[in-house]
């Protein structure tokens, strides 16, 4: 199958994309590279372009059977400083995209959704049963563009799988490509950063939760197995499956305290401070994934002993490639 592979040059989308290649499919890269790296891509054809940009797009759509949308903004603090990105970025411009999509007549269409969309969950290990009440624009951006989805299926015939996807961790077990935000906002290259000393320390938001570290949990799942979930969904559709949301987890909770431990296995002491709670981050949060493991026969088969040890090999390339990024930024 063809497929676009919109923001295919972030973490998630261009562990997918290799994935894909290698289950047989042809894969078009679509990114701006706002905050994706063109490096990331090596090896695909590269459409460098914004995925509301119609004159890009269309002539891209054109080419394809399928479309697999990663691109987004997703940093749930900053979502809270300027909402106004977040429902522009996620939901207004990615409707735009979405209607490109139909006038394309594409009728499989895979969407990168979020855990965040859930909010404080009630109860865990979370369903997709559970209501939608996000607690930031982040989530709450994510949750309209599904509630789009769900009204395109029944309106136009449009078949989706929306992935609920808990916390990304680790890199390509290559060690060619991985997780390279600028700045850093997430756990595990956030400890290895303060490590490498790319960062002062690494900040622990709060340690009264109520958990039995009191540091907040998490269900870290391997870039690779997200991204071998998202390419048994495309085939999934493609045999006549009905949309779906799903959750992709482990099914496994780690602390904060628990990641840090296991970061410091292998890389030595990571130099942390205790600072208050940020605003709405849930206790828990831990997938309930037996619907995905059930529907697409998928299930994550790494552990977060290999999340770990695959961001170590890849992090220790990143001051040299932030040199890079850096130097081509500053081009005229």
């Amino acid at each position: 199958m063809r497929v676009l592979v919109a923001g295919g040059a972030g973490y998630i989308g261009s562990h997918t994309a290799r994935i894909l290649r290698k289950r047989g499919h042809e894969v078009l890269i679509y990114d701006n590279l706002s905050t994706g790296h063109a490096f990331l891509a090596n090896g695909f054809e590269l459409i460098q372009a914004d995925f509301a940009d119609l004159a890009r797009l269309v002539p891209a759509l054109s080419r394809v059977d399928a479309v697999m949308h990663f691109a987004a903004s997703a940093d749930a603090g900053e979502s809270v400083r300027d909402p106004r990105k977040y429902f522009e970025n996620n939901f207004r411009k990615a409707l735009t995209f979405l209607n490109a999509v139909i006038d394309s007549k594409i009728k499989y269409f895979v969407f990168s959704s979020t855990c965040a969309v859930y909010g404080i969950p009630s109860r865990v290990p979370i369903t997709e049963d559970l209501p939608r009440e996000p607690v930031n624009p982040y989530g709450s951006s994510k949750a309209c563009f599904e509630y789009a989805l769900k009204a395109y299926d029944q309106a136009y015939g449009l078949r989706f799988a929306s992935l609920r996807y808990f916390n990304a961790a680790g890199a390509d077990e290559s060690g060619e490509i991985g997780e390279l935000h600028v700045p850093e906002n997430h756990l595990v290259p956030g400890a290895f950063e303060a490590v490498l000393g790319l960062r002062p320390e690494l900040q622990i938001f709060g340690d009264d939760y109520p958990t039995p570290d009191g540091t907040c949990i998490r269900d870290y799942i391997h870039v690779n197995d997200l991204g071998e979930a998202h390419a048994l969904a495309l085939e999934y559709l493609a045999n006549q499956g009905s949309s779906i949301f799903l959750n992709l987890g482990t099914g496994r909770g780690s602390s904060v305290k628990e990641i840090i431990d296991a970061v410091e296995k292998v890389s030595g002491p990571v130099p942390k401070r205790i600072v208050a709670r940020r605003l709405g981050d849930p206790p828990v949060l831990v997938a309930d994934p037996s619907k995905a493991q059930e529907i697409l026969d998928w299930k994550a088969t790494r552990s977060l002993e290999q999340c770990v040890a695959t961001a170590w090999r890849w992090i220790q390339r990143v001051p040299a490639l932030r040199a890079q990024v850096a130097a081509l930024s500053e081009k005229p």
